[in-house]
């Protein structure tokens, strides 16, 4: 960056020298400063430059570029980012909430545990209003179980592991423990394993399900490993590592891991959405009969990986990071296109985080600023209103905007931790 006064680097190139403008100055005493705190330009010699028409306009044309400096655009971006997160936490509290607390409630309790931990990472205390209402409104539904779900529910793993989070998030003077310590007890009791009779040779074994005691799939079990690590569990207790095997048998990768029928029918290294009960892809299927892979379920399966341990040098993570190389994008959900467009925004931030590189490179070597760009996106999406919706595929619910909104809250705190 140039200091507050200084000669302006390049343009002897511009002006016909050869040599830098700072070792010496240019005949018969040419020189340009810069003071960009008060942003005055000192010119010595004007005349020199007005000699030469097409220089000078060379020269200004630097000139601008270089007052336009880092600095500057990063706090441009940063001004929209907080525009934008402002827009819609304005949305979900003066619009999206219901008064007694609930957001979308005909769909159960789970959107109203992903609005209120989107307030929650974008700094709203527990003493927030809005926050103390959807705490108390998930509250409510605590069982002596352990579980945090909505009586008769079908959904009992999907909305304990959201509350837990949201709890969590909100457990600033450990007022929470307990009801803590009870969800994630709750939740290793919901995963298939010998308890339900399956051994781990089953292709039911350590997955989760929604919580009726349906077949697990991919996106709940990631929801489950996400909240027992954040729960306290550690990568190596037995809970992560049984739904580590489930998860690796999602993976259209054959190993010592993967012996499933599936692997080898579509072997590109990305993930679907259950191996169980016959397997399926909301994707679809390829021609032989495999499943193909998709998005969103690679990169929930990719931070599922990293938080049950498995490091980059694996060789499920290199397939996993290597099919995402291959379609990377931030307009659609690679092989599902706009369906469960801004579930697989909040699942790239967080994978994207847990995997822990600035840069991600594609399988053309180009390396993307993904913080940047995934941000851009979702910004460039949000409505005059402030939230966000999903107007070209409703499915799975995107057509709310409470829950699409509290989706892309939590993906872009998740952009911009550790941004900086």
């Amino acid at each position: 960056m140039l200091c507050q006064s200084t000669p302006l680097c390049g343009l002897p190139s511009l002006l016909g020298s050869n040599e830098h403008l700072a070792t010496r100055p240019m005949t018969p005493g040419f020189v340009i400063r810069v003071d960009l705190f008060s942003l005055e330009i000192e010119v010595s010699y004007m005349s020199q430059l007005l000699v030469n028409p097409l220089r000078f306009c060379l020269a200004m044309l630097l000139l601008a570029s270089l007052l336009i400096s880092p600095a500057v655009v990063h706090a441009a971006d940063n001004a929209a980012y907080e525009k934008a997160v402002q827009n819609a936490v304005n949305y979900l509290t003066t619009q999206g909430q219901a008064p007694d607390g609930t957001f979308s409630s005909n769909a159960g309790i789970g959107v109203t545990a992903i609005c209120t931990l989107g307030l929650l990472e974008h700094g709203r205390t527990p003493l927030d209003p809005a926050v103390k209402k959807g705490l108390a409104a998930l509250e409510k539904h605590v069982k002596e179980d352990g579980g945090i779900y909505l009586e008769g529910t079908s959904h009992r793993n999907y909305e304990t592991c959201l509350s837990l989070l949201t709890f969590i998030a909100a457990n600033n003077e450990g007022q929470y423990d307990k009801l803590i310590a009870d969800a994630n007890k709750f939740l290793k009791g919901l995963q298939w394993d010998n308890e339900e009779g399956k051994s781990e040779d089953d292709a039911f074994y350590g997955g989760a399900g929604y919580g009726g005691h349906s077949r697990p799939d991919m996106s709940n079990t990631t929801f489950l490993m996400e909240a027992l690590k954040e729960s306290g569990t550690s990568a190596d207790d037995p809970a992560m590592q049984k739904a580590l095997i489930f998860v690796s048998r999602c993976q259209n990768l054959e190993s010592p891991h993967n012996q499933f029928e599936f692997a080898p029918k579509n072997p590109d290294g990305g993930f679907y959405y259950t191996i169980a009960a016959g397997g399926s892809s909301q994707a679809g299927q390829t021609e032989n009969g495999g499943l193909r892979s998709y998005g969103s379920m690679t990169y929930a399966g990719l931070k599922s990986m990293i938080y049950a341990g498995v490091d980059k040098d694996d060789q499920r993570v290199k397939a996993a990071v290597a099919w995402l190389g291959k379609n990377y994008d931030t307009e659609q959900n690679p092989g599902m296109g706009d369906t469960g467009l801004y579930y697989y925004y909040h699942t790239v931030a967080k994978a994207l985080e847990a995997y822990g590189e600035d840069e991600f490179v594609t399988a053309d070597g180009k390396k993307h600023d993904w913080r940047k760009e995934f941000t851009d996106e979702l910004i460039s999406r949000q409505q005059e209103n402030g939230s966000w919706v999903n107007e070209k595929a409703e499915r799975w619910m995107e057509g709310d905007p409470n829950l699409v909104t509290g989706y892309c809250l939590l993906a872009l705190a998740h952009l911009q931790k550790d941004a900086d």
